[in-house]
């Protein structure tokens, strides 16, 4: 006799937001069953790998193994989302606006928006655009980008508590999709779509980030955070929850330590040739499996290796 799985009943369902425009537009959501249950409910939409690019040359921040498959094109923004899209197939592009950054390069929003319209130029995919998480700053840089990029339907992230009013009104008056951005907490998380309903932002346009930790501790108390979302939104029908969510993993993991060390400096952490690309594909894993529907990674080889596992998954 065939092992027959009890079957969970969902009343709830995430509701569907598509980013950009045109043929390559891209619907995430829609799922009415818990992530991979295709045998409990509706799955109509696998998870979608995104990759990430700097909106300047990170070759000072970067480690050899994240710079090499970008050889060539880390100075050029155009060239290195051609790449992206063309080489390695990205459905989405993230581009992180590292160089506004208050405490670094401190550029101003219209140089920021112009790079950024460069690379919205370049592809014919949907681009997500990432501030540095300093109020004053991404409010600046986000007013600018939505206008100079007003036809291209952008998703800006990310959008808190403390800015939601600026930059959440930018991209209504421009036809942009929110994601906001709460510290952990599913009570913030529902607590800002209620404030960014209120001012006006649509349910069509509003993605979900919950803040991702990389692998470790971290990710161990998103992934609690994450799942409580996804249980509340599908099991609750807590509508101020069922949003699609989006976890910017490869910031997060890249970042770390034990994924740049050299082999000679650690070499009982193994081949970092190989290291951080698993930690990337263990962490984006881990997201998708607690309700994550499009995960950020930074690596070519991460983005192969999900895609391979979500086919897997789906049989």
């Amino acid at each position: 006799m065939a092992f027959q799985p009890k079957k969970q009943t969902y009343s709830g369902k995430i509701r569907e937001v598509t980013l950009g425009s045109g043929d390559k537009a891209v619907t995430v959501g829609g799922k009415s069953a818990y992530p991979f249950h295709t045998f409990e409910g509706e799955f109509p939409r696998p998870p979608v790998i995104a990759m990430e690019m700097w909106d300047k040359d990170p070759s000072e921040e970067w480690s050899d193994t994240i710079k090499e498959p970008f050889k060539g094109v880390l100075g050029d923004p155009a060239a290195w989302a051609r790449k992206i899209v063309d080489d390695y197939g990205a459905e989405i592009l993230v581009v992180q606006c590292k160089s506004s950054d208050p405490n670094a390069d401190n550029r101003s929003g219209e140089e920021v928006a112009e790079t950024v319209r460069k690379i919205a130029d370049a592809v014919d995919v949907p681009v997500v655009v990432w501030g540095t998480a300093n109020h004053d700053k991404d409010t600046e840089v986000m007013r600018a980008v939505a206008e100079k990029c007003s036809d291209k339907r952008l998703a800006l992230s990310p959008v808190e508590e403390g800015d939601y009013k600026a930059i959440a009104a930018a991209c209504m008056a421009y036809n942009h999709v929110v994601v906001g951005s709460s510290p952990i907490d599913v009570n913030l998380a529902k607590q800002l779509n209620i404030l960014m309903g209120n001012l006006g932002v649509s349910p069509e346009n509003t993605l979900i980030d919950p803040t991702t930790g990389g692998l470790g501790y971290g990710l161990e108390y998103s992934y609690s955070i994450m799942e409580r979302i996804t249980q509340a939104a599908l099991t609750q029908e807590d509508e101020k929850l069922q949003f699609p969510m989006i976890s910017n993993v490869g910031n997060e993991v890249w970042k770390s330590k034990e994924a740049n060390i050299s082999d000679q400096d650690a070499p009982e952490l193994g081949d970092s040739s190989k290291r951080g690309i698993m930690m990337e594909v263990v962490t984006a894993i881990d997201v998708m499996l607690a309700g994550a529907e499009v995960v950020i990674v930074r690596h070519p080889e991460s983005a192969r290796l999900l895609k391979e596992y979500i086919k897997k998954m789906l049989g």
